[in-house]
């Protein structure tokens, strides 16, 4: 090889090497120019305002423009399809209820895998549901509740906000820990069931806290017990079902934070750490106590083994109550 030659050859390679050390700079840039948060449901949900309150937030912190989007519908697959095909660089982030754990045993196909397509952030925020039941109704507690449902099997029944949500699963999962048979009735949403329990047409309820509160307050409803491990602060004379002997028993409404497919990356690290010091804050205390939830704690690999975990129990639950598939 003569001069000339090896002279073009070592450009070449001089080249290629810069454009290599440019490429992984950029891949590596934190934080991108923007950042749009996805939610999978329309905007003025629990999702949708937390979500808001996390962008403000996050946008300040990081100093860039912060936007939220409302991609709804097939219960939030929509938008998390977008997600999943997104630039795995912070740049596009899904804020996602307990559904997006809940979706991969309801549908036959889903147009991602929900283990693979996603990296999990951060558990941004948990609300626990709570056990209501008529204000007329016989049973004063949950062991006078459960004891009147092995007495008449099939008697009683307990409404949702329709066949999957978390609500009629929590109702599902109280069936199997505390061993009664009770009527799921299926509504097309929260509101008419809510309306119906409050008329008396239906006797029993889980719902989320937020909802629950009023009703409860003005003496419409009662509330046996809430469905998180620990009490409630807005109800700290209520029991949780597992003080009220369903042992174990846990079914909080949560909401998370996740990242395309990031596979370790610098991007996704970074948001990591940088959604872990937010969710410490004073400031998202304050707000989310207006939403009757509190921060979530868990990020990075603890979330994703959180996420893990959940998506197998709901997925037992699924499959013993024999919700059929979409």
């Amino acid at each position: 090889m003569n001069w000339v030659a090896r002279s073009w050859l070592a450009l070449v390679l001089t080249l290629l090497s810069l454009s290599n050390s440019l490429g992984e700079a950029s891949a590596q840039q934190f934080p991108p120019s923007q950042i749009k948060i996805v939610v999978p449901f329309p905007a003025g949900g629990t999702t949708d305002i937390l979500a808001r309150f996390i962008a403000q937030q996050l946008g300040e912190k990081l100093g860039v423009p912060t936007i939220v989007e409302n991609r709804a519908g097939a219960s939030g697959t929509i938008g998390s399809e977008m997600v999943a095909k997104s630039p795995a660089d912070g740049s596009v982030l899904l804020i996602a209820a307990t559904h997006h754990v809940i979706n991969p045993s309801l549908f036959r196909k889903l147009p991602y895998d929900t283990q693979s397509a996603f990296s999990p952030v951060a558990l941004v925020a948990r609300a626990p549901n709570a056990l209501v039941v008529s204000k007329d109704f016989p049973a004063k507690n949950v062991a006078e509740l459960i004891a009147m449902a092995k007495k008449d099997p099939g008697k009683l029944s307990f409404g949702s906000s329709g066949i999957g949500g978390a609500n009629h699963l929590s109702g599902e999962l109280f069936k199997q820990m505390a061993g009664i048979d009770i009527v799921h009735i299926p509504y097309k949403g929260a509101a008419p069931a809510m309306n119906d329990l409050l008329g008396g047409h239906i006797p029993i309820m889980f719902d989320t806290l937020p909802t629950v509160l009023p009703a409860a307050s003005a003496g419409n409803i009662r509330v046996l017990a809430v469905t998180s491990m620990t009490r409630a602060a807005s109800l700290p004379d209520v029991p949780t079902l597992d003080e009220a002997g369903v042992k174990n028993f846990e079914a909080t409404a949560w909401f998370g934070m996740y990242m395309p497919a990031a596979d370790g990356s610098t991007a996704y690290s970074r948001m990591v750490e940088v959604m872990g010091d937010l969710l410490a804050s004073p400031t998202i205390a304050e707000k989310f106590a207006t939403q009757g939830v509190t921060p979530g704690t868990l990020a990075g690999t603890n979330f994703s083994r959180f996420v893990h975990a959940e998506i197998n129990k709901w997925a037992a639950v699924v499959k013993a109550a024999n919700v059929p598939l979409e």
